[in-house]
Order: structure tokens, then sequence, then C-alpha cells
């Protein structure tokens, strides 16, 4: 019985991986970059924590099934040193413009970034370094100029960037109100809530406003859950040129396990 059933499994599987390439080959993704960057080790409390590099890696890996191509994504962290096997650039400003800038001239239809980090009223922690709104606006126009551009920005008072960034072609996507604090970012977290509803809310939604409108809801259901206040109030941006066509970049569709 075994025997027989081996050669039909083994078919299945064949088929599988050749169906997972195909959608692949189609995503609307294909041809985007994505630039991930965990910019701080310290939790809350000013000791070490894992949650911004879990939630680093963790969103590169949902980005790949989400239809980017593995290739495309390139990762940054404050201690690249330690994950030596994901082949990590270090996370520095000028470091980061230089990648996104190579990034962006072989994936010429669109950019994603996404960073997961403290954050301040004055931008987002990336090291020793503060990276303002305009700044990293900057870097956008010079990297990825017109094309359709998605920044998810996962720190407290990250609302202060939707100002700077939100353009006619980009979606902004932030943790929190500018004059909030966002929450999860303590020594023994896994990721920050924000990133966690964001891996958490992705597979079931067919495309990036959808899946705003589902990580906004669960980021308030979780923070009341845990009673943390006042609450954080993530911030979504469509830019106008952006808004009619996102619905086109649709995410593969999962089969019901």
């Amino acid at each position: 019985m075994f025997s027989r059933a081996l050669p039909v499994l083994l078919v299945i599987a064949l088929l599988q991986a050749v169906a997972g390439r195909a959608v692949a080959a189609e995503s609307p993704f294909r041809n985007w970059g994505a630039l991930v960057v965990a910019g701080d080790w310290r939790g809350s409390r000013g000791g070490p924590t894992e949650a911004f590099d879990n939630a680093r890696r963790d969103v590169a890996s949902e980005l790949v099934r989400m239809g980017f191509s593995a290739s495309n994504i390139v990762q940054y962290s404050t201690h690249p040193e330690r994950y030596a096997r994901e082949k990590l650039g270090k996370s520095d400003i000028r470091a980061i413009f230089e990648g996104l800038n190579a990034l962006a001239a072989r994936t010429p239809e669109g950019c994603l970034v996404y960073f997961t980090s403290h954050g301040a009223p004055q931008g987002v922690v990336v090291d020793q370094s503060i990276l303002p709104p305009g700044i990293l606006s900057a870097i956008l126009d010079r990297t990825c100029g017109t094309r359709p551009t998605i920044a998810v920005i996962s720190a407290c008072y990250s609302g202060v960037f939707v100002p700077e960034l939100g353009a006619a072609n980009r979606m902004v996507l932030t943790a929190a109100r500018p004059d909030r604090t966002s929450f999860g970012c303590g020594e023994s977290n896994r990721y920050p809530f924000f990133d966690e509803c964001f891996l958490q809310s992705a597979p079931s939604a067919k495309d990036f406003p959808a899946l705003a409108d589902r990580v906004r809801a669960c980021v308030a259901d979780r923070e009341i859950r845990e009673k943390v206040s006042p609450p954080s109030e993530p911030q979504i941006f469509i830019g106008a040129q952006l808004r009619p066509v996102l619905p086109l970049y649709a995410f593969p569709q999962r089969s019901p396990p």
C-alpha cells in the first residue's frame, strides 16, 4: 500500500512546487524591491531584545509569501554579525540609502520599505541615529522616484512620517499617531504589537489596503486586551495616484489547510 502511495505523493508535491513557482512568476510584486530594517536592539527598559530582529526576519519571510522575490528583499540589523547566516547589512542611514539605491536600480516596478524600531517625535531610531521623515522622503525620492511605493514604519510616534512621505504615488502605514507611543517593545516580547498584527493579518488579506485595515483593528484589540493606553491609533495614508491601482497588486490567495 505504501509503495503505491509514495509515487502519488511525489507527483502531488511536484505539482505543488510547480504551482508555487507559477504564482511567484505571476505576482505583481515580482519586480518590486523591498527593504526591511531592524533599527534597534534595546528593549523599552534598555536591556537587549530580539523583538525588532524577529519582526525584521519574519516580515521579510511574509513578503515572500505575499509574492515578493526573495532575491529582491534586503535586510538590515544593528548587529548583523549575530545573524551571519542571513547575510544582513548594518543598520545605518547611509548604508540603507545606498542599498535601496542599488535595489531600486534592478527592481523598476515598485518599492517597499519596512522599519521596525523605537521612535521619537523627530523620527525612527536607526542604530545610534534618528532617521527624520524629511530624510526618508528624500531617500525615497532619489531611489524609488515616482514608482509605486509602500512605506511601513513600526515605531512610537511614527505618524510623524505621514505628512512628509504622503505623496500621490505612496502608501504609508504607521504604528502610531504622531503624538502616541506604540507597544510591545519590551525585552521579553517576541514582536512589537504592530509587527505581530502585520504578520497575523497578512495571510487573510487580499491586498495592502485591506491589510492596513486589519492591522489597525488588530492593534486596537490587542491594546484593549493588554490594558495599555492611550491607544496608539496606527495611521494609514494612500496617495490619490496609487489608490485606484493598489487593488491590482493582489496577494496570492492561500488555500485553506
